[in-house]
């Protein structure tokens, strides 16, 4: 075993920058965030980048902000020298960049050019520092503003450059900051060339929304919400994708803080939670979320690349954007997808029909006589969708003659396959999935219900039944019982090893109770012993939602049809079921203008 070492030394500059510079540039990504950023601050209205081979052989930003003078440029390249804490209030720092470890950092590792021109009566000035070293300095020749080229990343630290991933890799990476920090800041231009190719390019002063759509998806314009919520010092703004609009990954969900871009698991638990009860647990939301708040309520300085931070109340933050974003989505939660999906409408296409052999019924072998369907009495008293949703099925009824124009979502016309109600609308044709929209109906009534101050009401079970659970998943049922009975769940513990229904919600009599039961322990054991937050609420409610709704397959009389499409139209977040697929989709008359060739 050696000695340790005893004797403590000053590590040269040059060492302490490539140290620093493994924290801040991890990546040309990384380089890139940090230049955009300071033109960003210095207060440009139109940045340029240029990247080749990802970033790794060339990145290059041109602004026309402030400037620099030769003494600040110089200045600029050493240490923690920075023109963007005017004292020592770093909690008060409103920039993007703060601590003045980029430029040097990054001019440890790499070949660094920087030119720039302080205002139009300035001297422009050039200085190149390669992987530490100056290697020239003098006049230049440029407009007004900066530019930054960094060349050969690592060149000199193969250890590092043998880490870099891919060039394709790294583009995807470096567009990416550049797309977050383009939607931070829709007041200012960009433009992003790879290679020679212009990749993105969007111009100053765009609205919020419209620079969302551009750089995240243009589909967003038709499927989404705005958010806009003011909470004393607090502010949640942007736009909510709907939760029909969905991803299998979280690479759409853009979040800001102050202006800055930020991967911050408490955000996107937020987001998560928000969404809870609308999506599939393998769907995620796309979103692009603003907030602002007091530079004293957050801390910034808790990461080397500024991407994670710290807020002073961070249940207000939470519960600001899980209330914020549901509150939004309410204002759409009527709307589905906006359009048909695209492969299933170029599916519909004119096919020849063959005729059908006509076969007198005696000589069918499989042919049986059947009795017509019978109509259900006109006079019958309607007393709500529940109870004949829930009732055995009823025979099928001739559409009733009423004016499509006082309802959006139409009259119902018939029912496909036994699973999907056509409505009439007076600007297309409307097809509701009857399982996926009664559970939304259902999740509404059951956490309405669970919000009063009051009991959901309970449906008594005339024998009570006993559920055979494991010890661990009755410990859970039993924490939770209390909460469990608000919603018309009554339960009590029966021995080590099962538990004693004694009630259901009303809204889910006749349904699996030991089905019910066991789904809603495991959601316990999957989301937390007890109901303490809305989203973990809102999954077991889901679970219960899906026991008590109408199935496919199930005959609907035309009057269930229109009770369900009536109350649709009235019941939050009805445009998607609580795993995030939509409840229904509208064929527009030019849509089937178009099936048919009239257009």
């Amino acid at each position: 075993m050696s000695e340790p070492v005893r004797t403590i030394r000053r590590l040269p500059e040059n060492l302490v920058n490539r140290i620093a510079a493994g924290e801040v540039v991890e990546r040309p990504a990384s380089a890139l965030k940090e230049l955009v950023e300071n033109a960003i601050d210095a207060g440009a209205s139109h940045i340029s980048v240029r990247l080749a081979e990802g970033g790794l052989s060339l990145i290059e930003v041109t602004d026309d902000g402030c400037g620099m003078r030769a003494d600040e440029i110089a200045l600029a390249l050493e240490r923690h020298a920075t023109s963007k804490l005017p004292d020592e209030a770093i909690e008060m720092v409103a920039t993007l960049g703060f601590r003045g470890e980029a430029l040097p950092s990054i001019a440890s590792v790499a070949r660094v050019t920087i030119e720039s021109r302080a205002g139009p009566t300035g001297e422009a000035w050039q200085r190149v520092v390669d992987h530490g070293t100056v290697v020239s300095d003098g006049p230049a020749a440029l407009p007004p503003g900066t530019r930054v080229r960094v060349e050969d990343l690592f060149g000199k630290v193969p250890a590092r450059r043998k880490f870099l991933r891919s060039p394709r890799a790294e583009w995807a990476a470096s567009l990416d900051v550049v797309r977050r920090l383009a939607l931070a800041r829709p007041d200012v231009g960009f433009t992003l060339e790879h290679d020679g190719r212009r990749a993105l390019h969007v111009q100053p002063g765009d609205t919020l929304a419209a620079r969302t759509a551009q750089l995240v998806a243009r589909e967003l314009h038709d499927n989404a919400v705005a958010v806009d919520l003011l909470r004393g010092p607090y502010h949640l703004m942007g736009v909510a994708g709907l939760p029909t609009y969905n991803r299998g990954v979280a690479d759409h969900q853009y979040l800001f803080v102050n202006g800055r871009p930020v991967k911050d698991k408490l955000l996107i638990g937020a987001v998560r939670g928000a969404y809870a009860d609308m999506l599939a647990r393998d769907r995620h939301a796309v979103l692009a979320l603003f907030l602002e708040v007091p530079p004293e309520e957050v801390d910034v300085n808790v990461h080397p690349a500024k991407t994670e931070v710290r807020f002073r109340d961070p249940a207000l933050v939470r519960g600001m954007i899980v209330s914020g974003l549901r509150q939004a989505l309410t204002t759409g939660d009527r709307r589905s997808a906006q359009a048909p999906d695209a492969g299933a409408m170029q599916a519909w296409q004119a096919e020849p029909i063959a005729p059908m052999p006509v076969v007198a019924p005696q000589s069918n072998l499989f042919w049986q006589h059947r009795e017509p369907a019978r109509v259900s009495e006109a006079g019958r008293a309607w007393r709500g969708y529940e109870a004949a949703l829930m009732a055995p099925p009823a025979a099928r009824a001739e559409p009733a003659v009423e004016p499509v124009t006082s309802h959006p979502l139409g009259v119902a016309r018939g029912q496909i396959a036994q699973t999907y109600i056509v409505a009439e609308a007076e600007d297309g044709l409307v097809l509701v999935d009857q399982h996926a929209a009664h559970e939304r109906l259902v999740l509404e009534r059951l956490r309405a219900a669970g919000a009063g101050e009051g009991t959901a009401p309970a449906q008594a079970l005339l024998l009570p039944e006993v559920v055979e659970l494991d010890e661990p998943s009755c410990d859970r049922l039993e924490d939770a019982a209390a909460e469990l009975a608000t919603y018309g769940l009554a339960l009590e513990r029966f021995g080590p090893a099962a538990m004693l229904v004694r009630a259901v919600p009303a809204v889910l009599k006749g349904g699996d109770v030991q089905a019910l039961v066991r789904d809603v322990a495991d959601d316990l054991a999957k989301n937390g012993a007890a109901l303490l937050l809305g989203e973990k609420r809102d999954l077991v409610l889901a679970t219960m939602a899906c026991h008590g709704s109408v199935r496919a397959g199930r005959v609907l009389s035309v009057p269930e049809m229109n009770a369900l499409l009536r109350e649709m139209e009235v019941t939050p977040r009805s445009g998607q079921c609580n795993h995030g697929r939509p409840t229904w989709i509208k064929l527009a008359h030019g849509d089937i203008e178009k099936l048919f060739g009239r257009k």
